[in-house]
């Protein structure tokens, strides 16, 4: 149960997150090796598969894309620490280092370079382990598969005329559209401009991460230390 309103930074922010991992996830589908991103249930079904069939150099660059995904959730911990979502803790730094990993990103995917996959993958580990929970409400905006199932668990209980948890159902809603939206502008922008589609994510993260500090001091909350 979400115990309490969600304000409107998280909605926000949410949405944009959510909007930055559909476009670099489009992004990747679309490019050199059609590899998700963003979520790692295709990657490890392509990385068994390929294993199973001999494939090994596909393979490893499947490994390579879970194993830099993981290394980004790592970078999170050591930045945030923290799993439950909050006014005040430092965010703005742990959105600063994934732009910078969405421009390297965009940099090597113009080379021909696997490290392209590599970044973004470790750029979307960063964003799904900034913040876990708000309120009872587990918080994904790297991935739909949690936010559908919420929906029919909702839809289900409405079914039954149960109530209905209208504050979570609010909440996936708005990172559902985020990720759809995101995924519409990656594909639009890889038809028309390849691998630079990127540098639109790159740069709203880093917009995300300054409004969200800006935000902070506006209301006057200091930084929550790391513990």
């Amino acid at each position: 149960m979400l115990r309490q309103p969600v304000p409107n930074w998280i909605l926000l922010g949410g949405f944009l997150l959510a909007a930055i991992a559909g476009c670099v996830n489009a992004v990747g589908f679309l490019g050199i090796h059609h590899q998700a991103l963003s979520h790692m249930s295709g990657t490890v079904a392509i990385l068994s598969t390929d294993l199973g069939r001999g494939h090994f150099g596909a393979a490893m660059h499947a490994a390579g894309v879970l194993l830099c995904f993981f290394l980004g959730c790592v970078v999170s911990g050591l930045v945030i620490r923290q799993s439950t979502l909050k006014l005040g803790r430092r965010y703005g730094a742990a959105l600063a280092i994934e732009s910078g990993l969405l421009f390297a990103a965009v940099y090597f995917y113009h080379g021909g370079s696997n490290y392209g996959d590599y970044l973004a993958a470790m750029a979307c580990g960063l964003q799904n382990a900034l913040a876990t929970t708000y309120s009872g409400a587990v918080i994904r905006t790297t991935h739909v598969t949690g936010i559908v199932t919420d929906l029919g668990i909702v839809a289900g209980n409405f079914i039954r005329r149960e109530p209905v948890e209208t504050r979570r159902l609010g909440l996936m809603l708005v990172l559902l559209a985020g990720f759809l939206a995101g995924g519409i502008l990656g594909g639009f922008g890889y038809m028309h401009w390849g691998f630079a589609t990127l540098l639109l994510p790159a740069a709203l993260t880093g917009l995300t991460g300054l409004g969200y500090v800006t935000y902070r001091h506006l209301r006057h909350v200091p930084v929550t230390p790391a513990r």
